[in-house]
């Protein structure tokens, strides 16, 4: 697969929708992830990201302008051990449950499927990033209605393991903009990672699109020690 610029992946495309991107640092001492919300509507936009416990969750900016919470309030980040999952939904709880008794990654979301949000469907996508006695391997998923077909959920699992330092995978919830919105499509996209959280922070932030983009959360893993740094930035001050 051939690698490409993720900064040119986001500034071509004006509604990717939510975002994960997780990988190795370029001198693989890092375990990398990212996770980005976007919003066309006012209450999607109405968003921030905020810390909760070693995960983090959304809320609403102006409360008293909260429409429909169902969708858009939900903890993308949680941590169960040596295991950080991310998600664009409330798939990160049942991934989190079906974990903690003993279910894989992908026997977890076996009970979900995509949002119920016609004419969209959103995907949910998810990922699990493990580290354990200084190995460090992740898996992404995406769960998604037959061609917007809610008749038929379609599930897909990517697993990499021994990941290669300096590289990651991007997958997101939407190809591009539209009416409805089509569906990611493929397999995650090959990217780089560098080694530096700020730098890759900045990028990822000013390569998204100005009006759509709602916050960013960064976190660099340290795999030998499980120690990490985060960063969190929300257009919503």
């Amino acid at each position: 697969m051939e690698m490409i610029s993720l900064e040119q992946e986001l500034r071509n495309n004006s509604y990717p929708g939510r975002g994960i991107v997780i990988g190795r640092s370029a001198d693989g001492t890092k375990a990398v992830t990212a996770y980005f919300i976007m919003g066309r509507s006012n209450n999607s936009r109405n968003r921030v990201f905020v810390e909760d416990g070693e995960g983090i969750r959304t809320q609403a900016f102006d409360p008293s302008k909260l429409e429909d919470p169902s969708l858009i309030i939900y903890a993308p980040v949680r941590v169960l051990g040596n295991k950080t999952i991310v998600t664009n939904g409330d798939q990160t709880d049942t991934i989190y449950e079906g974990m903690d008794r003993q279910l894989t990654f992908e026997q977890s979301l076996r009970s979900r499927e995509f949002e119920p949000d016609g004419p969209n469907y959103t995907p949910r996508i998810s990922g699990i990033m493990h580290i354990e006695n200084g190995k460090y391997s992740y898996a992404m998923s995406i769960l998604k209605s037959n061609n917007g077909n809610p008749a038929a959920c379609n599930r897909y699992t990517f697993a990499y393991e021994n990941c290669v330092a300096g590289e990651g995978h991007f997958i997101h919830t939407y190809k591009c903009d539209g009416s409805p919105l089509p569906s990611f499509e493929g397999e995650p996209k090959l990217v780089a990672i560098p080694d530096e959280i700020d730098e890759f922070t900045d990028m990822l932030w000013d390569s998204l699109n100005e009006d759509n983009k709602v916050s960013l959360f960064v976190r660099y893993i340290d795999i030998a020690s499980g120690k990490y740094e985060t960063r969190i930035v929300n257009k919503n001050r």
